[in-house]
């Protein structure tokens, strides 16, 4: 990375992330109170309490996107938080309700016979209870589920029944495929980490302030961007490891994009009907 020029307490460099976006970065005062290794590897830089801001190039000017988080703000990383904190309880009536909800939206019409059933192999789980298959995730990974066959379940469907595209013999199981990309989604972000560690982590910020379902939404991005790389690699299922990795680079290079400002702005959005 190189400088780009000093103007008060702001710094910016070049950060090579994509070819289609220059993210630079500033401290707003105290900046040799800031590490050395928070200086470089394209970290945001944070002072005090987590005042910073991210600058970012666009059309020759600077926007900077601050990160002394509002009231609004904290509350929605908040929540999110707290909903990647629960563990699937298959004990709890309202998870037992979210399963049978995911089963109606998946296959409307079609009874389900219990909770703990070989029809839920149907859907892609590894056995006759998918409440095993939440552990990485959590409960979550079951709401993204839910919130993208409520939400988009033309693409939900053609995905469940794996109708677009050349499909190899040894496919992905959907429904655990669904719970890896949560986790996936979650790595990236690193929402839990003290200080941001990647610009991708302070993009999201924003959009989660415009939009509370921005991660709901990110998933379902997600999703469709897993399967066309799926199409496109013509993979199996002992790739669907590197197909993620893949997938989270997609996710990475669209949302530092110059006129990306919300995930409805990713042009891989467009996939999802």
């Amino acid at each position: 990375m190189s400088p780009l020029k000093t103007q008060g307490s702001c710094v910016g460099v070049s950060v090579h992330t994509t070819p289609s976006s220059s993210v630079s970065r500033c401290s707003l005062s105290n900046s040799s109170s800031v590490s050395s290794d928070d200086s470089t590897c394209g970290a945001p830089v944070w002072m005090g309490k987590g005042l910073t801001c991210v600058c970012f190039k666009r059309k020759g000017t600077y926007e900077r996107i601050f990160f002394n988080l509002t009231p609004r703000q904290e509350e929605r990383l908040r929540r999110l938080k707290q909903r990647m904190k629960i563990c699937f309880d298959g004990s709890k009536p309202e998870h037992q309700e979210a399963l049978r909800a995911l089963w109606h939206a998946t296959y409307p019409g079609q009874e389900l016979y219990s909770l703990v059933s070989d029809q839920w192999k149907e859907m892609g789980w590894q056995g006759r209870d998918p409440s095993t298959d939440f552990r990485g995730a959590g409960f979550i990974s079951l709401e993204n589920l839910l919130f993208f066959a409520k939400t988009f379940s033309t693409s939900f469907q053609c995905l469940l029944k794996k109708q677009g595209g050349k499909r190899a013999t040894w496919e992905y199981p959907f429904a655990v495929a669904g719970v890896n990309i949560t986790f996936m989604i979650m790595q990236m972000l690193d929402l839990d980490a003290l200080k941001p560690r990647t610009f991708v982590r302070a993009v999201f910020l924003q959009m989660l302030s415009e939009n509370e379902w921005a991660f709901d939404l990110l998933y379902c991005v997600a999703f469709v961007v897993m399967d066309k790389q799926w199409l496109e690699r013509n993979a199996t299922y002992m790739e669907f490891n590197e197909v993620l990795r893949s997938t989270r680079s997609q996710l990475e290079k669209e949302l530092l994009m110059d006129d990306v400002l919300q995930i409805e702005d990713m042009p891989s959005y467009n996939l999802l009907s």
